[in-house]
């Protein structure tokens, strides 16, 4: 979607001059959302425990306004973690926003996951989660008096068979959200969760069931899964100026599924006209 080297919503250099640190920017949302970054030229740091896809990034990123920096990180690991901020801090002086892109977690009925499989998914989502968060915060944002934290969770918020894991995790990161936005408000310091729902990545066109691909559609109102540039254009709005009294906010991006399953009216309500049965106008 765009031009390859400018965005489609936003003007050139609206985050020119901003150092933003991404986490999972090899892939899907992160990687969408570091290339809408430095499209709008900022400097963005991206990093993953994987590094080639950081690298593949990297080369979609050549040509583009911004820089784009990277290396491995488990976010997990604290001591790991105060070291890539650290080194970042060295190099540019400051931070202005964090996004916490990286997460991870797998489909299976609730009482097949075992103890290990639970603490992962905890680990990564929230206790890699608050180590990111806890090191910009202290080694940039309450130091310079300015930051933002951004945290991608997941929406819908009603429950999700098949991943208790996860939505257990998120909630945990979105109370975190709103808990800081009171508490480092005197710091200067914005926190916003971004709940996205179904969107087109590679590891969800490829990687979940093709059942679940195909049919899930059916289950938004909007009638189609979102695209990752979606979830890009937000989170550069809430990073740039435009978006300095969003904070303690849980952002629900998700064509409306967090409200409504599926479209309405229900088929079974309509005639072949499209309209409700007569009896149901009277």
């Amino acid at each position: 979607m765009g031009e390859p080297f400018r965005s489609r919503i936003f003007r050139d250099d609206l985050l020119q001059g901003k150092v933003i640190v991404i986490s999972g920017a090899g892939t899907g949302l992160g990687r969408e959302t570091a290339l809408e970054m430095i499209r709008l030229g900022a400097t963005v740091v991206g990093c993953g425990r994987r590094v080639e896809p950081l690298a593949e990034t990297a080369g979609l990123a050549e040509g583009l306004p911004g820089a784009f920096e990277h290396e491995g990180l488990d976010i997990r690991d604290d001591e790991k973690v105060d070291r890539f901020f650290d080194g970042v801090m060295e190099r540019h002086g400051r931070i202005d926003t964090l996004v916490n892109n990286a997460g991870g977690q797998f489909l299976s009925p609730a009482e097949a996951i075992s103890p290990k499989g639970f603490r992962t998914v905890i680990e990564l989502n929230v206790t890699g989660t608050w180590l990111m968060t806890h090191a910009a915060a202290t080694k940039a944002f309450i130091p310079q008096n300015e930051g933002a934290v951004l945290s991608v969770t997941l929406s819908p918020h009603n429950g999700m068979p098949g991943m208790v894991h996860s939505g257990a995790a998120r909630a945990a990161v979105e109370n975190m959200t709103k808990t800081l936005a009171t508490e480092w408000a005197r710091y200067g310091i914005r926190t916003c969760a971004i709940a996205a729902g179904q969107f087109a990545t590679d590891t969800f066109v490829n990687k979940y069931p093709k059942e679940i691909v195909e049919s899930v559609h059916e289950s938004i109102p909007l009638g189609r899964v979102g695209e990752s540039e979606e979830v890009a254009w937000l989170l550069a709005f809430l990073a740039s100026e435009a978006g300095a009294f969003h904070s303690g906010s849980v952002i629900t991006l998700d064509g409306g599924r967090d409200n409504w399953f599926g479209s309405w009216p229900p088929a079974a309500m309509v005639g072949d006209s499209g309209e409700p049965p007569a009896e149901a106008r009277k």
